[in-house]
């Protein structure tokens, strides 16, 4: 029979592996920050780089079109670059006001120009009795007692819990 000593006593079991993977899920942690600030002078070398010549090409682009003309773009150097059709798009400051014009203008479009977005309010929803759902065609579903199992702090890393989260799965999943 089990009791509440061999609860706490694995439990306490559990707690120490949780704390020694938070301890090298930190240092892991720690280690890339180390490793991104040592990098991080190069990156931004590089980047700077990178966009002096993107602006330098796209200056010779711009003053050469009549090297596009047919073809309008070109792979060199493993970059295609050249002349595309920009692609257009259309904006609208006030949507109330162009569903009212289009309702103007044009109501025998109106289904098609505009959409209309009707679902059920769940938070309203649950202010309603089970009868009252009843007569919507809605189910309610007990919560009914669940296992659970977490820290009682939360400052432990998200990492840490979302390995142990998909170790867990996989056990669960292989039982």
């Amino acid at each position: 029979m089990t009791t509440l000593t061999d609860i706490e006593a694995r439990a306490k079991l559990y707690a120490d592996a949780r704390e020694s993977l938070a301890a090298i899920v930190s240092t892991l942690n720690a280690d890339i920050e180390a490793l991104k600030r040592k990098a991080m002078p190069d990156i931004k070398r590089c980047i700077g780089r990178a966009s002096t010549h993107h602006d330098q090409l796209r200056t010779l682009i711009e003053a050469s079109p009549e090297l596009f003309a047919k073809p309008k773009s070109r792979t060199l150097a493993g970059i295609k670059l050249g002349f595309q059709k920009g692609k257009g798009k259309i904006e609208w400051d006030d949507p109330d006001q162009v569903v009212r014009l289009i309702k103007k203008h044009f109501p025998e479009q109106a289904d098609v120009l505009i959409t209309t977005t009707e679902k059920p309010v769940k938070d309203a929803l649950n202010g309603l009795t089970a009868a009252e759902l009843k007569k919507l065609g809605i189910s309610v579903v007990e919560g009914g007692e669940a296992i659970f199992i977490k820290p009682a702090d939360s400052a432990v890393d998200k990492l840490v819990d979302a390995l142990l989260k998909e170790a867990t799965a996989d056990v669960e999943e292989g039982a």
